[in-house]
């Protein structure tokens, strides 16, 4: 059995400027993220039978041909790596269901075709993973994502990634102290709105805007800007700097697509400013799943929770990518 342990992530600032959409318009994308400490566990084993598939998640499906899997990312993953049958592949996310905002596809994808490598008697590096898995979600599924999230839970870490128009991603993970990340969990807190996303749809007009509207690409201009910014506001430990550019970063997406926010989100957010935020944004796309709040001083903290009044997670930025935290064969072996 081999088990692969992938992190989910938060993408600070510069979502939506690796969409393919703004790339070719000539521009460079970037966006500073961070993987966090919550997994997603991907397990591939040999089935008893060497002519199926048995594949379980929210369902389960025995197939004889890979091709007739429903699971979208399970079967181009497998037909892409072209592995055949005798397979069975079950999954485990510590926050579980779609529209979280915190990359939990591309974890998934990561994660299985890190497992299906391994099964293969590979030794897969993190931009290979990262490759793959874009190739599987992008080229042949055709969602309507960039690829950050593939490179920032393949790599781990705090990254500042740049998008190019050639489709070459650039990963540099920042110069950032110990003290500085430790200072950073404490100052941000990550809420579940208890709201669902409409992710591919939001993806999809926030394309046709940067097709159709200049002031779209304007504006995820700026936002790359304050990427760059960011990145360097974190390097020199200047905290409260960087709540104030997710503040700006977000009132600048909110303007990418009418379904980023909503006037509930607007509610829950003004609420945590006026408690003393000095910042935030919704993870993801937007439309729903987790908010993230800066707040400078514990006491801002504890105020914000209590208004709010919803469910936060306190986790650790910058661990590492992923990991194959389990192969037994060689045990069995032996």
């Amino acid at each position: 059995m081999i088990v692969t342990r992938t992190p989910l992530r938060v993408s600070f600032i510069g979502g939506g400027s690796d969409l393919p959409a703004f790339l070719q318009t000539g521009n460079r994308g970037a966006v500073v993220s961070a993987a966090i400490d919550r997994y997603v566990y991907v397990t591939v084993s040999k089935n008893w039978r060497k002519d199926l598939i048995r594949a379980s998640y929210s369902r389960t499906e025995v197939v004889v041909d890979p091709s007739a899997l429903r699971h979208d990312l399970i079967r181009e993953s497998i037909l892409s790596m072209e592995m055949g049958t005798g397979l069975e592949i079950t999954s485990v996310a510590e926050i579980p269901g779609k529209g979280t905002g915190l990359g939990s596809s591309s974890s998934y994808t990561v994660g299985l075709i890190h497992a299906l490598g391994v099964f293969d008697n590979m030794k897969p590096p993190p931009v290979w993973l990262a490759d793959m898995a874009c190739r599987v979600e992008i080229d042949r599924i055709g969602k309507p994502i960039g690829k950050q999230d593939q490179y920032a839970v393949a790599f781990g870490g705090i990254n500042y990634l740049c998008f190019n128009p050639n489709g070459k991603v650039d990963i540099a993970p920042l110069m950032i102290t110990k003290e500085t990340i430790r200072k950073l969990r404490k100052r941000l807190i990550l809420f579940h709105t208890k709201f669902k996303r409409w992710d591919d749809g939001i993806l999809r007009e926030q394309a046709s805007n940067l097709v159709d509207k200049p002031e779209s690409v304007e504006a995820t201009k700026k936002m790359v800007g304050l990427a760059f910014q960011a990145k360097e506001a974190l390097e020199k430990g200047s905290l409260d700097d960087f709540g104030c550019m997710l503040n700006e970063a977000w009132k600048i997406k909110r303007t990418l697509s009418a379904h980023i926010s909503n006037p509930d989100i607007d509610d829950l957010y003004d609420r945590a400013m006026s408690a003393g935020a000095y910042g935030g944004k919704i993870c993801g796309a937007g439309g729903g799943g987790f908010m993230l709040v800066y707040v400078p001083t514990a006491e801002a903290r504890a105020s914000i929770i209590e208004k709010l009044k919803l469910r936060n997670i306190d986790v650790n930025y910058g661990v590492g990518g992923s990991q194959c935290v389990m192969d037994d064969r060689e045990m069995r072996n032996g």
